[in-house]
Formats: structure tokens, sequence, C-alpha cells
């Protein structure tokens, strides 16, 4: 389900990982196989919201639960994600929770099912081996994402060490090209959270970075349209 573009020079995306503890790689995976990924995503998953205000959160809201929610919950939720103070930690997006969905089993032997064992298999665990020199690393969690208009993921470095987290990944799915006015980029930060860097989502380009940088994906627009597809976790060692 993972099949890796077979003319990537793991040595070369290894040196230029090591120079600044991430990349992005380009056409990461060979098109029979990531056109099948983006139809995934935009077709065939029953997304979740994810979201958290402050102190108040995280949370999931399952797909049923969202088709649940009258006008007035929504517009609750709403109200919650906008009254968030300034230097608190926020996030909104849809997410299909790989992990939580194999081991609740939502779906048993679904495509979702077999995208999690990819993630977890030689081919794509190797290429995480190669490209950050992290040998440790021996498995991989995951989410799918879709970053909707008014969708956001505030600062944050993603350090958890009892979790084992190593090399975050992104594995964007875009189901458009992305144009610059529509926000969504990964944006890194300096310490005087200055951005150092803003990374395009570019469909089947995989972004690594090393655990823990500060980070953040920037609210999409109005104006976008429902593409900013990914797969999103951490190479892990343990």
């Amino acid at each position: 389900m993972l099949e890796l573009n077979p003319s990537l020079n793991r040595a070369a995306l290894r040196a230029r990982f090591n120079a600044s503890g991430r990349l992005q790689i380009r056409d990461v995976l060979a098109p029979q196989s990531a056109e099948p990924i983006r139809q995934l995503l935009a077709r065939e998953t029953p997304w979740c919201i994810a979201w958290q205000a402050g102190s108040d959160g995280p949370h999931l809201v399952r797909n049923a639960e969202i088709k649940a929610m009258s006008q007035q919950e929504k517009a609750e939720l709403a109200r919650k994600l906008g009254a968030v103070a300034k230097d608190s930690y926020a996030f909104l997006y849809h997410s299909y929770p790989l992990v939580q969905a194999y081991l609740e089993k939502w779906n048993p032997g679904s495509p979702h099912d077999r995208l999690l064992e990819a993630l977890n298999g030689d081919s794509f665990l190797g290429l995480l081996r190669d490209v950050t020199g992290m040998a440790d690393i021996v498995k991989a969690d995951g989410q799918a994402t879709l970053y909707a208009p008014g969708n956001y993921l505030w600062p944050h470095s993603d350090e958890e060490p009892e979790r084992g987290r190593r090399v975050a990944y992104v594995l964007n799915m875009t189901a458009t090209e992305w144009a610059p006015h529509w926000g969504g980029y990964l944006n890194f930060f300096d310490e005087d959270w200055n951005i150092t860097e803003a990374i395009r989502p570019l469909f089947n380009s995989l972004n690594l970075f090393a655990v823990p940088q500060w980070h953040s994906v920037s609210e999409v627009g109005p104006a976008a349209p429902i593409a900013r597809f990914a797969v999103t976790g951490w190479g892990r060692d343990r």
C-alpha cells in the first residue's frame, strides 16, 4: 500500500536531514501507490473532529456524533474554540485516528487498517531509519488528517519522552495544487517566534522533522477548498 519511489537517494536525503533536522521528500511514493491513498482520504474516510481549547480537551468527536449534533451544539463548539486565550494551546481539524480505529476494531480489515499496517512495515520504517539515522525507530503511529477552512494547529513541540517520539512525519496527499494564499502551511519557529521555515502542502510529499521542534499548522483560509489531506504521526522507539 506504501510502495516507495525506487529512485529516492537516501544518502542525499540523510545529508539534508542532518543539516537542519527536517526536510521534505517530494514524490516519495510510486504513483500507483500515492493516488489510491489520496482517494481513500478524499472519498472513503468517515472524518471525526479533533479539538482542544486551552485546558478543555483534547477531544475527538466521532463522525456519527457530528451528524447528530444540533446547530446549537455546533455553535457552542465554535464559541469555545473562538474564546481560547492567546497563551493557551488549541487545535481544530478533522481526523481519523488510525491506531484507535485499529485497536477498537471500528472497521476490521478496512483500507485504513491496511494503511496503518503499511506504516509499520519494513519499507516505510526502513525509510525513516535510513533518512534520519535513527536506527532505534521500531514503530509508527498515525492518523489521517483533513484541515478544512478555519482549521488550525497552534505551536507545540511534540515532545513526549514517555511515548518514545523520535521523528514526526507528514505524508501530504492534497487533492489539488495547494495555493500559498490558502494557509495551512507547516511552520517552524526560532526562540523569538520568528518563522524560520514554512512548508507548503504538496501531493505525494513526506515531511520529516526530529522531535522536539516548535511548529504549527497555520489556519486554513476561507477561500481554500476541502483539499488539505495528509497522514501524520511519529516514528517511535517504543
